[in-house]
């Protein structure tokens, strides 16, 4: 209880003085938490609810995963081993080193609510059943996620009476889902339609939850049934502004359907600092990767092999999807920095006129291994504090462009609807200035699915999403892609800029690969085994609970 206890207080601490997430913080306790003065007024179960939506995405780290968490696949590469993503990423994690996804302290807060508030009279008996269906979203996400990545974990719906009454074996993967889609099932018409304040969760959350959760573990009909619920709810749509709906200024916009809620000051995302490079104060231990740029269509349509791209890979950028230049800051861009001035982006450059350049690759831990840094959610600069620590950053968890995107794929799985799940496609190309599938280069359920898998890549990218996506896709013999792409060298790009070249994408000249750059141009290398399919349960987790049996491949 003190520790529970503790975690509320922290958490609500001047919440008084939030205004972008409305009043959702503003539920302060009072001084002492203990079961005989809590527990007895409706105020007192708003605050605990706000307390089970504390880090709720990711106990261990935070909001900070959905943007970071695609450091663990081929299309981002982390640098700093920040949360051990570069030791996942490069297939290095062990049971005493690893992203660390297994977290029950959430799941314990969920219990301790749904046990104790179950008895508190409520003024509408309908806000009791929308608060407490928010709380069980909450554990059925958490329960999702942790069978997800460790493939079965102990299931536990209520309030254990001891520690030793808490040390149970896992449950079976089967068994762990259908407790998740029970609930999903059981507890979305309770939630209200629309959220009554930014930041707690309805049924466009819940929904997405559903329609994750079962595209993830295959149950296409499902994932489906989920996204067009979502669609029927007509509170979602496609933001015309790509760009703008990951910065500030776009966290009204109607494709988000769930965004963690930060607030400067008081409850802040603290990680904008690992996303900007050095020259400007960041870290940019997280960065997008050569795998990414090469994954993008021609302005034409074509991708970069086809005959007739006219794709030169010494100006790899020149005349590419512009959905490239909204995602990704790469060499030769202008940009505004910290200062305030405009400058061209080089980072392939070790001096420029001379002068040390901060922003080249080797020219200091904090300078981006790849030359290039995310653009969502950094454009512009100057919306964020001098320190980039202390900011109003909400990361996105769900949009509308998803829902898209899983009943394209749905359709393209089943082989039906397949005029809707290209017309998706375009929908998703054209908003942002690409032109439209060339239908007749995409006639079979093969190439279908290999174009809405690169589309899905190229919409989602920076979001989270492509580990998870190329472990559960399989090629023709049935390996996990990730056996494909997360196994080799993982490269940079080396060469110079032409600040003085008028045309922003034909200023940078990347080298060819040669074996004279080949050191230069290397930045790790990777390997993916099929059993890291599931993570590794970390080792404190085995010394807390010796019923836990390793996954398999990382025994000792």
């Amino acid at each position: 209880m003190k520790r529970y206890k503790s975690t509320v207080f922290l958490l609500l601490l001047g919440s008084s003085i939030l205004t972008s997430c409305d009043d959702f913080f503003n539920t302060i306790p009072g001084d002492e938490l203990s079961p005989t003065t809590f527990w007895k007024t409706e105020a007192d179960a708003y605050s605990a609810v706000t307390a089970c939506y504390d880090k709720w995405s990711n106990p261990g780290t935070g909001s900070t995963d959905i943007i970071f968490a695609d450091c663990l696949s081929d299309i981002a590469f982390n640098y700093s081993d920040a949360s051990r993503f570069r030791t996942t990423g490069n297939g290095s994690q062990s049971q005493t080193a690893t992203v660390n996804y297994y977290d029950y302290t959430t799941i314990r807060r969920c219990n301790t609510f749904l046990e104790k508030a179950k008895d508190i009279p409520f003024a509408s008996e309908a806000t009791k059943k929308d608060l407490f269906a928010q709380v069980r979203t909450i554990r059925a996400w958490r329960y999702f996620q942790m069978n997800f990545w460790y493939g079965g974990v102990p299931l536990i719906e209520g309030l254990p009476e001891s520690a030793d009454e808490a040390k149970l074996p896992r449950d079976t993967e089967e068994k762990v889902k259908k407790f998740v889609y029970d609930e999903l099932d059981a507890l979305i018409p309770d939630l209200n339609e629309k959220p009554s304040q930014r930041g707690r969760i309805a049924q466009g959350t819940a929904l997405a939850i559903k329609m994750r959760s079962a595209l993830y573990w295959g149950d296409y009909e499902r994932a489906r049934s989920a996204a067009r619920d979502i669609q029927k709810l007509k509170l979602y749509d496609l933001d015309d502004n790509f760009q703008e709906l990951f910065s500030l200024k776009g966290q009204s916009s109607k494709e988000i359907i769930y965004a963690m809620q930060h607030v400067a000051n008081t409850y802040a995302f603290e990680n904008m600092i690992r996303v900007f490079n050095n020259q400007d104060g960041g870290w940019a231990s997280m960065a997008p990767t050569q795998n990414l740029v090469d994954m993008y269509e021609m302005s034409s349509g074509l991708l970069p092999d086809e005959p007739g791209s006219g794709y030169d890979p010494t100006h790899p950028f020149a005349n590419r999807d512009p959905r490239l230049a909204l995602t990704i800051i790469y060499p030769g861009m202008d940009w505004v920095g910290s200062d305030g001035k405009s400058r061209v982006i080089n980072t392939l450059e070790k001096e420029i006129n001379g002068k040390t350049n901060a922003d080249y690759y080797n020219a200091a831990d904090n300078s981006s291994k790849t030359g290039m840094i995310w653009a969502k959610y950094t454009v512009p600069l100057a919306q964020y504090s001098a320190s980039l620590d202390n900011e109003n950053t909400c990361p996105i968890l769900f949009r509308y462009a998803e829902v898209l995107l899983t009943i394209a794929e749905v359709n393209i799985e089943l082989n039906e609807n397949l005029d809707e799940a290209l017309d998706i496609i375009d929908r998703l190309r054209k908003r942002c200035g690409h032109v439209a599938v060339d239908r007749t280069k995409y006639t079979t359920q093969a190439q279908l699915r290999e174009l809405l898998r690169r589309e899905r890549c190229i919409e989602l990218a920076g979001e989270g999403f492509r580990r998870a996506d190329i472990m559960r896709w399989k090629d023709d013999s049935g390996k996990m892609l990730a056996e494909t792409l997360l196994n080799g060298t993982l490269y940079r790009m080396t060469g110079k800029v032409d600040a003085s070249q008028t045309n922003r994408d034909l200023r940078a000249t990347i080298e060819l690969p040669t074996e004279d750059n080949q050191t230069e141009r290397k930045i790790e290398d990777r390997v993916f085994k099929p059993h890291h399919r599931y993570l590794p349960i970390p080792q404190a987790e085995l010394d807390k609970n010796p019923k836990l049996v390793q996954n398999q491949g990382y025994d000792k």
